[in-house]
């Protein structure tokens, strides 16, 4: 298991949590590095398309009140309950698992994660295409840092990167959830939907797909990521690309 050293500063608190020492253990990690670690994360999709709500403007004279707007202008209907599912993945430079979906309505607990998404669909998956060298990646979920889950990780990987290492609230370090996830969303509501299996199936067929440079150029960005991380000192920093 990969193991890093306190440097100063390491121990101040962040916006994205305790400063990452992935960020200063991997920054200068060579790109040929990189292509054996695999990223994973999970996300809930719905039947209704996402929406933001920032994105909503109603044009109107300058200095009118929004009390003197017809309501009918001002209210935007949807399904406050949108049916959804959820899926999880892993990726990396030499490819990418299978999409795999969570059985509805389970809650993804400690060993529901451990018994069904590790040992039987996502190393097995990865170890398909990397065979027994290879790093595995998870956020700082509670399902993912519990203690079974790590001594799961100790005997069932060659490598991962510890709760110790990966910050908590720091999804932007994830290239699943800075890219790849927003790449799948896009797609599959470029058409509206109107049932619970019909975005199942487009996420199937958007998952193949995936060009596997979208998922490289992703993995590429992770070290820029890293590297402005540690000049953020584990504060905020800019969108990269």
């Amino acid at each position: 298991m990969f193991q890093t050293t306190q440097s100063p500063g390491t121990d101040r608190i962040q916006q994205v949590g305790t400063f990452s020492p992935i960020a200063t253990s991997f920054e200068t990690l060579p790109r040929a590095r990189c292509c054996i670690f695999w990223f994973t994360d999970e996300k809930i999709f719905t039947v209704a398309a996402p929406s933001n709500s920032q994105n909503d403007r109603v044009y109107a004279a300058r200095d009118t009140l929004k009390k003197q707007i017809a309501a009918k202008r001002l209210l935007r209907t949807r399904n406050t309950f949108s049916q959804s599912f959820m899926v999880s993945v892993g990726v990396s430079q030499l490819g990418c698992t299978e999409l795999f979906f969570v059985d509805p309505g389970t809650k993804i607990n400690g060993a529901y994660y451990r018994d069904v998404l590790l040992r039987q669909k996502l190393l097995p998956a990865i170890r398909r295409v990397s065979g027994k060298k290879f790093i595995f990646q998870q956020d700082s979920a509670p399902a993912h840092r519990a203690s079974e889950t790590v001594e799961v990780l100790h005997r069932k990987t060659p490598d991962f990167l510890s709760p110790d290492l990966w910050p908590p609230n720091s999804p932007d370090l994830n290239p699943v959830y800075y890219e790849i996830w927003a790449v799948m969303q896009r797609r599959v509501y470029q058409r509206k939907i109107h049932t619970i299996d019909e975005p199942k199936q487009r996420l199937i067929e958007v998952w193949c797909g995936l060009e596997q440079s979208t998922v490289d150029t992703a993995i590429d960005q992770w070290r820029k990521r890293l590297r402005a991380c540690v000049r953020a000192n584990g504060g905020h920093f800019e969108h990269i690309r």
